[in-house]
């Protein structure tokens, strides 16, 4: 049975979301508006729906929404409700930050929207940008009071904080002085990589398609990323070196899988009944009856794939778990 994409009804849906109300499942999330119209407006765009499905007024004031974001000390806050306005002082400005999300996000928004970005104060959203970079070369979320970094620290923000870079890249060479560090970024991302060779959230975490993607993205728009060509002559111990990008490609190749959910293993009977022992050509150990050991794969016993699980394979986040749309995502654009 042929699988078909219910075009009209995304459109409907999200539509639904840009014009009217959200749906209720996301009234805690109003702090993350400037999210939500990022996914909003992205769908839309991806199913060519933007332009036929709004009126350029419309997107006009989708752009103008977003500019009301506009953090005056640089970068984007995440919805219009934390702006004090004339209220805003030295001893509440804390209240309203600016978010390294939502900055991403917006900046993502107004291209998607058609805007020149003439508006955005590039100047102030980078220097804002350098102040959220932490010793380890990662970013936080936002400035508290004192300055303080807040918020986590991982390679979703490193990649935030690229992209935001790399979509001001004219304000990036000429405040050259206010950049970030790349080069510590890259430190972290090379401690980040796992023996397995995607990447983890930081050092010593496991590798997931979702950080690896991030990771990945990041170094792209870092210029980082080697091409092939690049990657075969790369020589000394620079990284990424041609080992790392290999086991980077093997790892994210392996998250292809057929399982659809995870297995529940049945409870073990304290005191099973005896079972007489067979030996499975081309296993690495015996096992008993019914039962297929553990180190022997599908293939070492002969299993081929059934049509049906080729037609479901998708990709896993990490090792051992089942598919998930999600990945399909993160680990094939990463591929590519």
């Amino acid at each position: 049975m042929s699988s078909i994409l219910k075009k009209s009804a995304h459109i409907r849906y999200h539509l639904r979301c840009l014009k009217t109300f959200l749906p209720a499942a996301y009234t805690s999330n109003d702090s993350q508006r400037m999210t939500l119209a990022f996914f909003t407006l992205c769908a839309l765009d991806l199913l060519g729906a933007l332009d036929t499905h709004t009126t350029e007024a419309e997107r006009s004031a989708h752009a103008e929404w977003i500019y009301q974001c506009q953090h005056p000390d640089g970068g984007f806050r995440g919805f219009t409700g934390t702006d004090l306005g004339d209220r805003r002082t030295e001893r509440n400005h804390h209240w309203d930050p600016a978010n390294i999300a939502a900055t991403y996000f917006a900046l993502a928004s107004l291209a998607i929207l058609g805007d020149d970005l003439a508006r955005v104060e590039g100047s102030k959203c980078l220097t804002w940008l350098k102040r959220l970079q932490l010793r380890d070369g990662t970013f936080g979320e936002a400035l508290s009071l004192g300055e303080e970094v807040q918020g986590g620290r991982d390679v979703r923000f490193c990649f935030c904080a690229a992209a935001i870079r790399w979509i001001l890249g004219r304000e990036a060479e000429a405040e050259a002085e206010g950049n970030i560090d790349v080069d510590r970024m890259m430190r972290f991302f090379e401690a980040s990589q796992t023996y397995e060779g995607g990447f983890a959230n930081g050092p010593f975490h496991e590798a997931q398609a979702g950080w690896t993607s991030c990771a990945v993205g990041a170094m792209s728009l870092l210029g980082k990323l080697p091409t092939p060509s690049k990657v075969l002559h790369k020589t000394g111990n620079a990284w990424p070196s041609s080992e790392s990008i290999d086991r980077l490609l093997g790892w994210l190749v392996s998250r292809q899988t057929s399982i659809l959910q995870e297995e529940v293993r049945p409870a073990v009977s304290a005191t099973p009944e005896p079972q007489s022992v067979i030996a499975v050509e081309g296993t690495h150990a015996s096992s008993t009856e019914g039962e297929v050991d553990q180190g022997a794969t599908r293939e070492d016993i002969g299993i081929e794939p059934s049509e049906d699980e080729l037609r479901t394979a998708g990709f896993a986040g990490r090792c051992n778990k089942a598919a998930d749309t999600c990945y399909a995502f993160w680990a094939g654009g990463s591929l590519l």
